[in-house]
């Protein structure tokens, strides 16, 4: 059964998604001491939600509520940097790079995109973000992400 997005709206007042907002509410969202926090963010995103990334797909809030309390509890430490955020009508684009710290290896950075969707009551009503998640965290594992690129380009490049 999917939650409303009533309960989570209740305490606050909602301002109109606008590049600053976006900027100040990631910032807030990845950068709490390693530790991911979406309860300020979530009542932005209308209840049926549609996310995508390179691992999954998710429809609605509670669903989507469930991935970003699964990205906290194995979050070690993860700090997101907004390099660009821009929006053309109900459309917003930003460039970040995710520095994600893993227990055996060092820290790794993904460097990815989001497009967020907004509708016409103000929410974000479709997320899809880019990025190339092994390639990334491969480059960071010593030897083997020398040896990867080197298949990547001899194969696809």
């Amino acid at each position: 059964m999917e939650t409303d997005n009533s309960a989570l709206q209740s305490n606050f007042e909602k301002k109109p998604v606008t590049v600053e907002l976006i900027k100040e509410l990631w910032s807030k969202t990845y950068n709490t001491a390693g530790k991911p926090d979406w309860s300020h963010i979530l009542p932005y995103y209308d209840r049926n939600i549609y996310f995508r990334d390179t691992i999954q797909e998710i429809r609605g809030i509670e669903a989507f509520t469930a991935m970003t309390q699964r990205l906290t509890k194995r979050s070690k430490d993860l700090k997101m940097n907004l390099v660009h955020v821009m929006m053309e009508n109900n459309i917003l684009f930003m460039e970040w790079e995710m520095t994600l710290s893993f227990k055996k290896y060092p820290s790794s950075i993904l460097y990815g995109s989001s497009r967020l969707t907004i509708n016409e009551e103000g929410y974000i009503a479709e997320q899809r973000d880019y990025y190339d998640l092994w390639g990334d965290i491969f480059d960071n594992i010593p030897r083997f992400g020398k040896a990867y690129r080197r298949f990547m380009i001899k194969k696809f490049g």
